[in-house]
């Protein structure tokens, strides 16, 4: 056995003498019996390193032999597999972010066969549907959204369906819209202060109604906002990923698996409308009720909920409506500011290349710093590995040592300026508006460069 080999003998000689000596002698104890009886036949250097090794020897082979006289209480049937501790594995997945191992193992069955058990048939018009909202004084919905290309949009979105959890029946509906006009159908009740709505990103929502003339009223509870609060390091606040967070269930997966597709009976059907995408939308409104009842009480918990309803909430509409209003500029000015910058910059190119001695691009880095470091023979202040450095502090430090120095500078400042904040705002703003209406995040706590839509 490898596991007996001695210790110094398999680091002088390596594995093949070490084993020819096992192999020969049978054991350490009689190679040792051996050579004090002087019959091993080993000489020299190789015998003299036995000698000197035999405590070294005999420990090796006591770490490596197995002992079989250790006491075990337990016998072989204590060893035997059992059932996991689903609850337990499931608990410690969600911790670790393993989330495919989650679906993989089936660990949410108990979860799946409790919603299942949710949802039944509705047979109900939508003029019912809106007729149980009113009386119930609670909207929990989900708007679902497609793209829309028009350049007038603030958001080029416009709302295709709608999902509504009735929670006094545990039934989820779903309504598509054949126009964005049938919306109109839901404004009284998108309008009335006293209905609750539920949902998540009403600061979307919000835009995406008064663009078909809707003012929203009654936002009572975002979920995407609520997690923000529990959590202002989770940058994960999609519908989806609430979903997996909160409910461990993947949607992707758990939607699209056939065997699951009896899981919604939806009443409302629409010829063109696929069961998936039906079965969704209406889990996503269910999904967005379980949430705001785990969320709230986890607000309840760390004493936030007076800053989510007071501060929160209430500052959905303020953010919204700047974005809505927008800021207004001035499309013929910006344009003819950017005429002066190019002026001045096609000037400064003149004036680099003619203190250059020759044309080259002044934005490429490679460029630039042949021209500086190599053929002005400038102090070489920091290189990369793809050359030379150029950037702000290098020439800061230059300025003292040649007059082209400060022309690059203005060069790139005017750049910045142009390409920044002339060409770079004109596709933001708003053709029918003449304004730039900007993003406002208030579940971002890092800073961010600016968003526009």
């Amino acid at each position: 056995m490898i596991a007996q080999i001695i210790f110094q003998v398999y680091q002088e000689y390596g594995e093949k003498t070490a084993l020819s000596l096992i192999q020969k002698f049978g054991s350490i104890e009689n190679l040792y019996e051996k050579v004090e009886q002087g019959e091993s036949g080993l000489k020299g250097k190789q015998k003299e390193n036995i000698e000197n090794n035999r405590d070294l020897a005999y420990l090796s082979k006591t770490l490596g032999t197995i002992n079989l006289q250790v006491p075990i209480a337990e016998n072989l049937e204590d060893f035997k597999i059992e059932e996991w501790n689903k609850p337990k594995v499931l608990e410690i997945f969600k911790e670790l972010n393993f989330n495919r191992y989650i679906e993989r193992f089936s660990l949410q069955e108990d979860k799946k066969e409790e919603i299942k058990d949710l949802f039944e048939t509705i047979d109900k018009s939508q003029e019912e549907i809106i007729e149980l909202v009113k009386k119930q004084k609670e909207m929990i919905f989900y708007f679902e959204t497609k793209e829309d290309n028009n350049q007038e949009k603030i958001i080029k979105e416009q709302i295709c369906g709608l999902s509504i959890f009735d929670n006094q029946n545990k039934k989820a509906m779903y309504i598509k819209f054949q126009q964005e006009n049938d919306l109109q159908d839901w404004k009284e009740i998108l309008e009335e202060e006293t209905i609750k709505k539920i949902s998540i990103n009403f600061n979307k929502i919000y835009i995406l109604l008064k663009q078909v003339n809707i003012e929203i009223e009654g936002m009572d509870y975002d979920i995407a906002i609520a997690s923000y609060i529990l959590d202002p390091t989770n940058n994960k606040l999609e519908i989806d990923k609430l979903i997996e967070q909160y409910l461990g269930i993947d949607v992707p997966s758990y939607i699209g698996e056939e065997k699951q597709m009896n899981l919604f009976e939806l009443g409302i059907q629409e010829e063109g409308i696929s069961k998936e995408k039906q079965k969704r939308n209406s889990f996503y409104s269910y999904a967005i009720f379980k949430i705001k009842e785990i969320t709230s009480l986890k607000l309840e918990e760390i004493e936030a909920k007076e800053l989510f309803y007071k501060i929160d909430m209430p500052t959905i509409k303020v953010l919204s409506d700047m974005q809505w209003n927008g800021m207004y500029v001035d499309k013929g000015e910006l344009e003819k500011f950017g005429e002066e910058l190019t002026v001045q910059l096609e000037s400064l190119t003149k004036e680099i290349y003619q203190m250059a001695g020759e044309e080259f691009n002044i934005n490429s880095t490679k460029q630039l710093g042949e021209i500086l470091f190599e053929k002005m023979q400038l102090p070489i202040i920091k290189k990369t590995k793809s050359g030379y450095s150029t950037d702000v502090d290098v020439l800061e430090k230059l300025k003292r040592e040649d007059p082209i120095i400060n022309k690059i500078l203005e060069y790139r400042q005017l750049m910045k300026l142009n390409s920044t904040y002339v060409e770079g705002l004109k596709p933001y703003i708003n053709p029918k508006t003449k304004r730039i209406h900007s993003f406002f995040h208030q579940t971002i706590t890092a800073t961010r460069k600016n968003q526009f839509n």
